[in-house]
């Protein structure tokens, strides 16, 4: 049966050490039960920060990068190389700086790649991708939105009910206005889901969400053996 812990830190900084701590140490025992390990990327100033600091920890010395299979949650449909996209962000945070086999790093499509900007059919070549990976995912983060949105799932957002592996995100509330998102079903099937979030901006959300709104998605976002909610006191502060 699936369980919910909470975690929480004093602050963004301590908690992005934390959260690096767990990642390198979730990925050395996935490794050593069955040879390789899958993780889900999120995007965002949290997440950047646990980048860094997993290059920092001695500890992932340990971890065969060759073996690792990376996967994002979310993407914004923009050109690759672009600064806004998060798999930019994660290349210059950590990933341009480990020996990793790039055929294992599976960026979601841009905009100026094979399917133009038709983010759709973008969002299908990523299921495909998915559909010829392990079929596992160790660990899924998760950032979460002042609004409880995760990944480019919006609350009442027509696009995040779709139940592709990847779906297109058209005219989201936030910039720019074309994504495309892990869906809801995809998020789900995590072994473990990590929701981290950092700062007073993020109470409501997610007092809300714990508090089991079923408007947010960030409330439905569960592993199927454990969600981790990873939160500084700021965060926390409305649970």
């Amino acid at each position: 049966m699936s369980e919910t812990v909470v975690v929480m830190v004093p602050d963004a900084d301590i908690l992005a050490s934390s959260v690096a701590a767990r990642l390198v140490t979730k990925i050395i025992d996935a490794q050593a039960v069955r040879g390789q390990a899958d993780v889900v990327l999120t995007g965002g100033r949290v997440a950047a920060k646990v980048l860094r600091a997993v290059q920092e920890l001695p500890a992932s010395g340990a971890i065969n990068w060759a073996r690792v299979d990376l996967w994002w949650g979310d993407e914004r449909f923009l050109p690759a190389g672009d600064p806004d996209r998060n798999e930019t962000q994660a290349r210059e945070a950590l990933l341009d700086a480990l020996p990793l086999d790039p055929a294992r790093v599976h960026a979601m499509p841009a905009s100026d790649g094979p399917d133009g900007d038709d983010a759709a059919a973008a969002a299908a070549r990523y299921a495909q991708t998915l559909a010829a990976g392990s079929g596992r995912f160790d660990v899924l983060m998760l950032g979460v939105g002042e609004d409880g949105h995760v990944a480019s799932l919006f609350p009442q957002h027509p696009d995040a009910t779709g139940t592709a592996a990847a779906i297109a995100v058209h005219n989201s509330p936030k910039p720019p206005p074309t994504r495309i998102s892990l869906s809801m079903p995809a998020i789900q099937s995590a072994d473990e889901v990590w929701l981290v979030a950092a700062g007073p901006d993020k109470a409501e959300s997610v007092g809300a969400a714990l508090g089991g709104d079923q408007d947010l998605p960030a409330a439905r976002a569960a592993g199927t053996l454990r969600t981790l909610w990873l939160l500084d006191t700021a965060a926390a502060a409305k649970r």
